[in-house]
């Protein structure tokens, strides 16, 4: 029952489901009192009581914690019965489930590719059918067909290859923004120094990404062989990138970053160029985070944004562009945040003269070069952590960056949930 079990079980229990469900037995009465007067919906104890009674039985854990909660309770699963998890990496869950749940049990994973902020009607819905009949595939399906999510069919490995192509670096720029702006003791909301529509995607979705919960990030990070690889390569291009700029190589700097545009957004004659971009700057810019708070509509116009060099942006096409990775590839399984993150990296690509410019600063002005050396720092420091795959370094690094951005999460999370609604509007206009 943390934030994506209780959306599940009030979407289902609305849509008519007996949902029975549980937490850590300490949550009990706690939990109890918050869904008391839901009359399809009953607090048990622990997952012993859910197990032995569920038909379909839904495990939403951190996937750190997978195989310790399925050894736990896996014994107790109904004869017969229907189990699947809502763990962002399918690989280490499968394995707990074939480990740990009786022979009888048909095993069906999902993945909603979306918090449980956002609406759920029309985002991408993986379903994974491991070891199943049809029958029981067809079951999963009726059940959550009230999310009115998009159903997307994956086996586990394509999942977990996805989810890294389309989430895990895109989380690592995030955070290191936030570490970065932490590191300098700096809101980049007040001043002048991050204003307009590329600088309140960053802004607003670093908020958002801190105040979540620690595990939501590490367990993809970590467990998943292809993020480690994604997130690597997103360091050494951040690092690479950074030190063309310091060693003002221009020409060098040009020739890769062009070479790694026209991989991954194809040559400005292409049919693709002429696509409509995912996102308009007139849209992002209605959101902003003032000195004074949160505001979804600027009282006075929008500053005129000091020229930068966007270096999350450049090595975020460079990581694609080394590891092959085509984004535009996914977008069906694409979740909220990545649409947002490709979207202003394409507002940038595909605007020769916006490039140019950025280019033009990477060399010739040190306006961000302390910002550029503390987002470096935090990349390869993310990237360490992942690949020596420390849980606990990864959750201490978090939490003390969460905790310097607290007191701004309400208006945060109220902005950015309102940026992502407008956006994905926007785009199916």
């Amino acid at each position: 029952m943390g934030d994506m079990g209780k959306m599940y079980a009030r979407r289902l229990s609305e849509a008519g489901w007996r949902i029975m469900a549980c937490d850590r037995e300490e949550q009990y009465e706690k939990l109890q009192q918050e869904f008391a007067g839901m009359n399809n919906i009953q607090i048990l104890r622990n997952g012993h009581y859910v197990s032995r009674i569920s038909d379909y039985i839904i495990y939403s854990v951190e996937a750190a914690a997978i195989d310790r909660v399925v050894a736990e309770f896996g014994p107790s699963t109904k004869l017969n019965a229907i189990v699947g998890g809502q763990t962002s990496c399918k690989d280490p869950e499968i394995k707990a489930f074939e480990k740990h749940l009786p022979p009888d049990v048909d095993i069906v994973s999902c993945h909603s590719l979306h918090g449980p902020r956002v609406d759920s009607k029309d985002q991408p819905l993986v379903l994974i059918k491991h070891r199943a009949s049809s029958e029981s595939f067809t079951k999963v399906e009726t059940v959550l067909r009230c999310l009115q999510s998009k159903h997307v069919y994956l086996s586990v490995h394509e999942h977990d290859r996805i989810t890294a192509d389309t989430q895990a670096v895109t989380h690592v720029a995030f955070l290191s923004m936030g570490k970065a702006w932490h590191a300098s003791q700096q809101f980049p909301w007040e001043g002048a120094r991050y204003v307009g529509g590329i600088e309140n995607v960053k802004i607003n979705l670093t908020l958002r990404i801190y105040s979540q919960k620690w595990h939501v990030y590490a367990g993809l990070a970590i467990l998943n062989p292809e993020a480690r690889k994604q997130i690597t390569q997103y360091a050494t291009s951040t690092t690479e990138l950074y030190k063309l700029m310091l060693g003002g190589q221009a020409a060098e700097l040009r020739a890769r970053v062009l070479q790694a545009k026209e991989r991954v957004f194809g040559k400005e004659d292409s049919p693709k160029w002429d696509e409509k971009p995912l996102l308009d700057d007139r849209v992002l810019d209605q959101f902003s985070i003032g000195s004074s708070g949160a505001s979804a509509q600027p009282a006075a116009p929008v500053q005129q944004p000091l020229p930068n060099n966007h270096l999350s942006l450049l090595a975020m096409v460079d990581c694609w562009s080394e590891l092959g990775i085509r984004p535009y590839d996914h977008m069906i399984c694409s979740t909220p945040l990545f649409r947002l993150w490709l979207g202003v990296t394409e507002h940038l690509f595909r605007d020769p003269a916006r490039l140019d410019d950025a280019l033009r600063i990477s060399i010739e002005d040190n306006t961000f070069r302390s910002d550029d050396l503390e987002f470096t720092f935090a990349a390869r420091g993310w990237a360490e952590c992942v690949n020596l795959g420390h849980f606990d370094t990864w959750r201490e690094r978090f939490v003390v960056t969460q905790r310097f951005f607290e007191p701004r999460f309400p208006g945060a999370i109220e902005i950015g949930t309102a940026m992502v609604k407008a956006v994905l509007e926007s785009t199916k206009s």
